[in-house]
Order: structure tokens, then C-alpha cells, then sequence
């Protein structure tokens, strides 16, 4: 008989919008993920574009080393940093049967499962842009998402993206992270 090894392997994939932070939001998840003894994967997928064009990045998450280095096409998790991307861009597209979708917006997962055709249990969303804009006045979402993400994939603990939030700002500004991280993990609502 041979013995089959389950590695655990989750792929996450972020679209926002450039100077949002969609990459910082992946190295940080990263960077949680590695305090939790993780393999890791970080990368972005633009071009010379501006700054509010789209643009993607990636987590890849492991119980052991990654091998594969390519775009994530059929992800586990998806991370839509911006709302007005739904109307332009396949954000669900390749998501695995069983993903789990994160949108920063103020409508609830009924409304959006709906209008997406994507189960509602599957679905989470967090007003991101009115935790940013609240506590940094500056509507910039990526930690908000991380903490919804921490609460709804389940990727990794809430305590090690504060630690990654701390080792990468300095502390007045991490303290602020720290805060919105904690704000969109209790309020981020599923379908």
C-alpha cells in the first residue's frame, strides 16, 4: 500500500487597485505565515502601470517548501481590495469550489452573493475603506483585509499578522495597523 502525504498548500489571490497595497497586504500574510513556522510565497503581478490601475498579488501558504512558481490560477482564497472591481475584472474566476471570497464594501454577503451568483457562505464582506478612512484617514484597505482575511480563511492567526504589521512599520503607524487589523477581524460578516 502506499502511503499518500497530504501537504497543506492555500493560495490566495489579492486585486486591488495600485498604491492600495494589495502587495503589502500579501507580504504581511506572508511574513504571519512565517512566524508560524509556514513556508511562503509572496509576489505582485503588474506592469508600468499607474498608480490606481488594477493589479494582482499572490500568497502561497505551505506546511512544506513551495515549489511551484508560476501565477496562481485556482486559489483558495480571493481578496478584492476594491469594490469597483467587481464590475470590471473576473475576480472569482478559477476561486475553487469551496474558496472563500473577502470584499471591501458596505453591502452584505446576501446582496453581493446575488449579484455575483456566488454562494453566500461563502462570502465576506467589511466596510475596509471606513476602518482605513476612520483610523489613518487615508482610505488605504490592505490591513483592514488582512484581519477579515485572518478571521474568514482562517489562514493564519490574528496575533502573528499583528506581529507582521509591527516588524514592518514603525510604531506609531503599526499601532494604527494594529488597531484596524483587530477592527475588520470583529466585524467582517459572512453570508
Amino acid at each position: 500500500m502506499v502511503e499518500v502525504k497530504v501537504v497543506y498548500l492555500r493560495e490566495i489571490r489579492w486585486h486591488g487597485r495600485g498604491g492600495q497595497g494589495a502587495w503589502t497586504a500579501s507580504e504581511l500574510l506572508a511574513r504571519a505565515a512565517i512566524q508560524e513556522g509556514k513556508y511562503i510565497q509572496s509576489f505582485p503581478e503588474f506592469g508600468p502601470e499607474r498608480m490606481g490601475a488594477p493589479v494582482n498579488a499572490f500568497t502561497r501558504i505551505s506546511d512544506e517548501v513551495i515549489n511551484l512558481h508560476c501565477t496562481i490560477y485556482a486559489p483558495d482564497v480571493v481578496a478584492v481590495l476594491d469594490p469597483t472591481l467587481l464590475k470590471t475584472v473576473p475576480v472569482t474566476e478559477g476561486l475553487k469550489k469551496d474558496g472563500v471570497l473577502v470584499i471591501n464594501t458596505r453591502e452584505t454577503p446576501a446582496q453581493l452573493a446575488k449579484q455575483l451568483n456566488f454562494p453566500k457562505q461563502q462570502l465576506w464582506t467589511i466596510s475596509a475603506t471606513d476602518i482605513a478612512v476612520e483610523i489613518l484617514g487615508r482610505p488605504i484597505t490592505n490591513t483592514a483585509m488582512l484581519g477579515a482575511i485572518a478571521r474568514a480563511a482562517e489562514l493564519v492567526s490574528l496575533k502573528s499578522i499583528k506581529e507582521a504589521v509591527k516588524e514592518r512599520f514603525p510604531l506609531k503607524i503599526a499601532e494604527r495597523n494594529m488597531e484596524i487589523v483587530e477592527r475588520a477581524y470583529n466585524e467582517v460578516k459572512s453570508g
